[in-house]
């Protein structure tokens, strides 16, 4: 069932079409006038200026075609609509009551409420989250996990086949600086016996803090300590040779007991993947891709590195993409371009987004460009999804008090507790048990965290404030559960009275219109999301959805109504907005708790 607005551009573009003018015009979209209508087409002045003739005289024309056709708007309905024109040619919609209960009980009776499947559904590998091993998350890490998991939720809503894959960083000459440390602080392990080459311990001898700790201080001493620099190097190069089993033993303890807590960060938020991929994955495909570029004539050598030159004519200065370095050996460009063929190889992907913070964008443009030069990508569309950074009141990225960079366990629970203070204080007339008091506290925190950062456009960056966006009002997630949690009390409290909701929807004063109108909305809201690759259009429709809802409540004494029939009705639109917000809330990763 295609939206209301989708249907209404139908009829337009068939309008200008009949009257000889190009159906590109006919685009139909919400009034930005509401006191004046619902709907409007601006089209007749494009189209009569191409044409040179009065806009005013080519509107009027179109609305006495498209009143002609009305019925077939809604089959049943002569008149479903009437039209005027405002200014030098503006047509302007509004729907009768009649159309508009139509249009909302239609919308309530399908199970998708109005959104439709896309029509081509294609395989989608959304590369979010990527943190690196042997480290802990930190909150730098926050955006590209809540925009890729929402854009995954988006996609598969829609129809699409996603495939979320945790892009880890695992490999390189990071791994061999902290081998060579734990070598230097415990040599006797069994890891570091070259002559050993099975039966090594299967409790991992460091734990994920214990790398936290000792990743700087190998960082410290690599560039300090040229033999410590050298040892560093021969550690990566036997770990990825395989040639020293203890290495690559203990390597994958790191790569074990990072992912265990990575996953514990990921399940408390909600999120999901279906790969966790490290560049370690793809290096013994790196060698034979390495060479079929060579074969392919692609490569060049530059200061003694191999290189894919991938400037044009917007980007002359484009750095070239490195293949392998001067001295050997693979960059993390060889790794993306190895990710890359896989994805169109084995996963057969059609498109790729890359959720990835926007300061990566030149590595972006490189990479894509080479595999395009290059025919790796082939047919699969390759976007990167940039965005912005999240950050403190000083308005730089998100620190402790410190200054240091908050771990993403310690920020979650910051947000969790702030709501759990909040509850705190509300609870004790509401009978909340305590267990039930941190389950909704947890929902609150987690909504906090979520709708503070999905209802901003992705590429901007923004402060992030805990006590506001905390609140239980003004554009916070809070405030949007409370309104979902208002009307399944409304629904308890009329279902305990022996009310049920009514069998059809009948909009006849202005907050039900509103509020009927604001939910043929939502079919629009999620397609456009769904094509722009951003959450916020979904986030601000659940804010207006949520604001016509409240004014509804405020002029609809829905329990207190002596007439069944309308009373009914109201409760079938309690009903269907309820559906509405919670959906929307759902494709942003946001649970809605059975009370607050």
């Amino acid at each position: 069932m295609a939206s209301p607005r989708a249907r209404l551009t139908r009829l337009f573009q068939d309008a200008f079409r009949a009257q000889g003018l190009d159906p590109k015009f006919g685009d139909v979209s919400v009034s930005d006038r509401p006191d004046l209508a619902q709907y409007q087409c601006n089209g007749a002045l494009a189209a009569a200026k191409q044409l040179k003739k009065n806009p005013r005289e080519v509107a009027q024309a179109l609305v006495a075609e498209i009143e002609k056709n009305a019925n077939q708007f809604l089959p049943g309905i002569e008149t479903p609509f009437t039209l005027s024109l405002a200014g030098p040619g503006f047509i302007n919609l509004v729907f009768s009551d009649e159309a508009l209960a139509l249009l909302a009980q239609q919308q309530s009776d399908d199970s998708r409420l109005g959104v439709e499947k896309t029509q081509q559904p294609r395989t989608v590998v959304i590369d979010f989250g990527g943190p690196n091993v042997a480290k802990l998350m930190h909150v730098g890490h926050i955006r590209s996990t809540i925009i890729g998991d929402s854009l995954r939720r988006i996609f598969t809503f829609v129809g699409e086949t996603v495939i979320g894959d945790n892009h880890l960083g695992d490999w390189g000459t990071q791994m061999g600086m902290i081998l060579a440390e734990i070598r230097r602080e415990q040599p006797s392990l069994a890891f570091f016996d070259p002559s050993k080459k099975s039966g090594f311990p299967k409790e991992s001898p460091v734990t994920v803090e214990d790398l936290e700790r000792i990743y700087p201080i190998a960082a410290k001493r690599f560039k300090e300590d040229p033999d410590f620099a050298k040892e560093a190097l021969e550690a990566t190069r036997q770990l990825q040779t395989g040639e020293h089993a203890g290495y690559r033993a203990l390597w994958q303890h790191f790569v074990d007991t990072t992912l265990a807590d990575m996953n514990r960060n990921f399940n408390r938020l909600g999120v999901r993947f279906d790969h966790h991929l490290g560049e370690s994955f793809y290096e013994d495909k790196m060698p034979a891709l390495v060479e079929k570029l060579k074969a392919g004539g692609f490569t060049e050598l530059s200061e003694g590195a191999l290189v894919i030159p991938v400037t044009d004519e917007q980007e002359p200065e484009r750095p070239p993409v490195i293949l392998v370095k001067s001295g050997g050996g693979f960059l993390y460009h060889t790794s993306d371009l190895a990710t890359i063929q896989y994805r169109v190889n084995h996963f057969k992907a059609d498109l790729v987004l890359y959720v990835v913070d926007k300061r990566q964008s030149l590595h972006f443009r490189q990479i894509f460009e080479a595999a395009r030069k290059t025919g790796l990508s082939g047919r699969t569309k390759l976007v990167h999804t940039p965005f912005g950074t999240m950050n403190g009141a000083d308005g730089k990225p998100f620190k402790t008090r410190e200054g240091g960079v908050i771990k993403l366990k310690e920020f979650i629970e910051l947000v969790v507790d702030s709501a759990r203070k909040r509850l705190a204080e509300i609870s004790a007339d509401r009978g909340l048990e305590a267990a039930e008091l941190e389950s909704i506290a947890e929902k609150v925190g987690l909504a906090t965290i979520k709708f503070g950062d999905l209802k901003n456009n992705r590429v901007a960056d923004y402060v992030f404030d805990p006590e506001r966006f905390s609140a239980f009002e003004g554009a916070t997630g809070p405030y949007l559960q409370y309104a979902a949690v208002r009307i399944q009390s409304i629904l308890r409290k009329a279902e305990d009275q022996g009310f049920r909701p009514g069998k059809v929807i009948a909009p006849v004063g202005a907050s039900e219109r509103a509020l009927a109108l604001e939910l043929q909305k939502l079919p629009d809201v999620i397609a456009r999301a769904h094509e722009s690759y951003e959450p916020h259009p979904i986030a601000e429709y659940g804010l207006s959805l949520a604001q016509a809802y409240n004014s509804f409540y405020k002029d609809c004494h829905i329990l207190n109504e002596k007439d069944p029939a309308r009373r009914d009705s109201w409760l079938r639109l309690c009903e269907l907005t309820l559906r509405a917000l919670k959906l929307s809330l759902d494709l942003l990763g946001i649970e809605v708790p059975e009370r607050m």
